[in-house]
């Protein structure tokens, strides 16, 4: 005996299968998307079919087949009333409405002169309505299933037939219910199918929209990093060279010159060494180069040691213990540290000499920076007379993102203050000892 093509069983399993599964859910709506209401259409649409056809097929059943009015009622409700799952549940809404429209078939046998039979014109309707929800949301196996099963069902009823007293028996509901059935099940695949291309189309569209922005942010990162390490990098390597070799090519140097030449070589090394570490983040695609330390609340006497060196009067008062801590989030030591670095660069630029103080300390789970810089009691040099503000924004921005507040002004007295709150993990304040570091030049 020849075997059945292995596809073709497979097919036929899988379609006899997905009539027992559950359909798909239906697509949700995008958020915010003006054509939301277009959703609700189909339950305003299944609502009104469903209550036209409940009392035309039990008033069709009646009158043009008579039916009993009880049993017209019932079938009408099983035939009819199902409908309003299609839009959620069309399978169950199949397997119920298939199931009422044999019976009702089988109970409508030879009762009436009509040519149409099996299924009467009112279940061909809810039917087709029914095949069309089916369409929008099964499979192509499950609707070949639905429909073949259909067209078999009709054939075998049909063949039923009694023929009614005048002998001309009823026949035709099979044939026109297959191919209608077929039309609109065609109909309704290509609609869905149309909609899935649309839908695939749009995901894709906005794939590669974030990649071409995702690749323009790259370039633009490249071309920052590129003109970093070409302008900035190169003058910076060029100062720290001519200040290294600044004692050994002038001759006579005096100690103090000695002193800050090397101060300046140091700055300049310490700058170029935060400049590779900008670079490699510009130029990585994802976090590597985030990974290498970040300066942060150790480094801050450093620091103010780097401003003292270059003739600032700076006395700086950290928290015990805080350096040491280990519930600080990284973002917020960071950010302490760039706050006081660029206070202390402000300070330098437009008032250099005068008395700087610099506090950290963490209370009540808050970190709070302070910088102030006093009035100037005699003209001094500036060296900036105006900047960018660049710094000031650069600031709001750390403490921003950190989730603090920051507060930056003019004093009455002439002065200016720098003054940063971020808030800490929880555990992370400490004890309100200080530790205060005196330096050379401490205003104390």
């Amino acid at each position: 005996m020849p075997q059945t093509n292995p596809p073709l069983r497979r097919y036929a399993i899988e379609a006899l299968r997905g009539l027992a599964h559950p359909s798909p859910p239906p697509a949700a709506p995008p958020a915010g998307s003006p054509r939301r209401w277009r959703h609700r259409v189909p339950y305003f649409l299944v609502c009104v079919i469903t209550a036209i056809l409940l009392p035309t097929t039990a008033f069709h059943l009646i009158e043009l087949y008579g039916a009993n009015r009880g049993l017209a009622q019932l079938l009408a409700v099983g035939t009819a009333g199902p409908l309003l799952m299609i839009v959620h549940r069309p399978l169950q809404a199949w397997w119920i409405i298939f199931s009422f429209d044999i019976v009702c078939a089988l109970n409508l046998a030879g009762t009436a002169d009509h040519a149409i039979w099996p299924w009467p014109p009112p279940i061909i309707i809810g039917y087709l309505f029914l095949m069309l929800a089916l369409a929008l949301r099964e499979p192509r196996r499950t609707l070949v299933a639905v429909w073949l099963l259909t067209g078999v069902v009709g054939f075998l009823l049909s063949q039923t037939a009694t023929p009614v007293p005048d002998g001309r028996g009823n026949s035709g509901g099979d044939v026109l219910l297959f191919v209608l059935s077929g039309v609109v099940l065609f109909i309704g695949a290509a609609i869905r199918e149309r909609r899935d291309a649309q839908r695939r189309l749009a995901e894709q569209e906005t794939i590669s929209e974030a990649e071409r922005a995702r690749r323009t942010l790259l370039e633009e990162r490249t071309r920052i990093a590129r003109e970093l390490h070409d302008v900035v990098a190169h003058h910076m390597s060029v100062i720290t060279v001519q200040a290294d070799s600044a004692p050994y090519r002038i001759d006579g140097l005096p100690d103090a010159a000695r002193e800050e030449f090397a101060t300046i070589a140091i700055s300049a090394r310490e700058s170029l060494t935060e400049m590779r570490r900008l670079l490699s983040v510009l130029r990585s695609e994802g976090s590597e180069g985030e990974r290498a330390p970040q300066p942060g609340l150790d480094r801050i006497q450093q620091l103010v040691e780097a401003t003292v060196r270059a003739g600032v009067p700076v006395a700086l008062s950290l928290q015990s213990g805080l350096t040491e801590s280990d519930d600080i989030p990284q973002s917020v030591d960071l950010s302490a540290y760039r706050i006081v670095q660029e206070a202390l660069a402000n300070v330098v630029r437009h008032a250099p000499g005068t008395t700087t103080r610099v506090s950290v300390t963490a209370d009540d789970g808050h970190l709070t920076v302070l910088v102030v810089n006093a009035a100037a009691t005699e003209p001094v040099a500036v060296l900036e007379s105006a900047g960018t503000g660049h710094g000031l924004v650069g600031m709001r921005e750390r403490v921003r993102l950190a989730g603090g507040t920051l507060d930056t002004g003019p004093l009455p007295d002439g002065g200016f203050r720098v003054a940063a709150r971020m808030p800490l993990a929880p555990g992370a304040s400490r004890t309100p000892a200080q530790s205060t570091v005196p330096t050379a030049k401490d205003p104390q």
